[in-house]
């Protein structure tokens, strides 16, 4: 199994003035101690849930990752996940393709259709009902692939219209840079990873193993092969996690038939202690 690393909380000791210095090492930290990813939410605000009230430190997603890129020399960066309605699609490809020639080839883009509406409404970003917003998370994933494609055409929808989807420099990655469509939604989201996404995201648990199997048929209704989606899960762990546990964790993502692990430590004031526990976990997990 293959870990990656969620940055989700930046309330870390030093506060603000220390905050580039403790990423930065906290990103090669991470690289050093065989992390094969790094991600970061796409919020503005925190969640007000167990990751801290809405006014604690929160970075912008993209300028984070770019920061991550310089800073690293080997992890593949992406959020986990972008809201689809924050951005308008011509620039959420071109910020993608930019990390991507940026970081040598290391750039991903993981995309759900956004839920956090009191920081949509707080920040003046629309943010419209549910089915719209779909609607637009489709669309959006159909224009980063035809700019990320060969050729420069139109492309012509419901709700956007791109006069020439030109996108020079064009990625390193080859086919494109890696897709990821985050979330559980059994007839829309599901639906979506098995059309266009290399991977799906997921949260461990009682219904992964459902969750998966649903994923199975949307593969089987548009003729994907499942066993090309790589299967991703997010698990949270805290100081008071034990290394044994961590491990159970893993192995029972493991076997539910994930391949990949993205943890996010909660209440570590030093996020390299998180990153100790974390790949202490690693040989285990690796001969499993």
């Amino acid at each position: 199994m293959e870990l990656g690393l969620h940055i989700a909380d930046f309330t870390w000791a030093g506060g603000a003035p220390a905050l580039g210095r403790t990423l930065a090492e906290t990103a090669r930290h991470a690289e050093a101690a065989g992390i094969a990813r790094i991600t970061v939410m796409d919020h503005l605000w925190q969640m007000g849930d167990a990751t801290g009230p809405r006014e604690n430190d929160m970075l912008e997603a993209y300028t984070t990752l770019g920061f991550l890129a310089a800073n690293t020399e080997r992890v593949l960066l992406h959020t986990l996940v972008t809201a689809a309605v924050y951005r308008h699609p011509g620039v959420l490809a071109k910020q993608v393709s930019t990390l991507d020639v940026l970081s040598g080839g290391r750039a991903g883009l993981g995309i759900g259709a956004a839920w956090y509406e009191d920081e949509a409404r707080g920040l003046g970003i629309p943010f419209p009902p549910t089915a719209e917003r779909f609607t637009r998370l489709e669309e959006t994933l159909q224009i980063c692939l035809q700019m990320w494609g060969d050729g420069d055409g139109a492309y012509q929808s419901e709700h956007y219209q791109l006069a020439r989807t030109l996108n020079s420099p064009q990625n390193l990655s080859v086919p494109h840079p890696y897709l990821m469509v985050g979330g559980t939604g059994e007839r829309k989201t599901l639906r979506l990873v098995a059309q266009y996404a290399d991977a799906c995201n997921l949260f461990g648990g009682p219904e992964a193993r459902h969750k998966l199997d649903v994923l199975r048929g949307h593969c089987d209704a548009v003729g994907r092969d499942y066993d090309t989606i790589e299967k991703t899960a997010t698990f949270p762990f805290t100081p008071n996690t034990t290394r044994g546990a961590l491990v159970g964790q893993l192995l029972d993502l493991r076997e539910a038939g994930f391949t990949v692990a993205y943890a996010f430590g909660q209440g570590f004031p030093d996020p390299r202690r998180a990153i100790d526990l974390l790949t202490s976990a690693l040989p285990e997990v690796a001969e499993a």
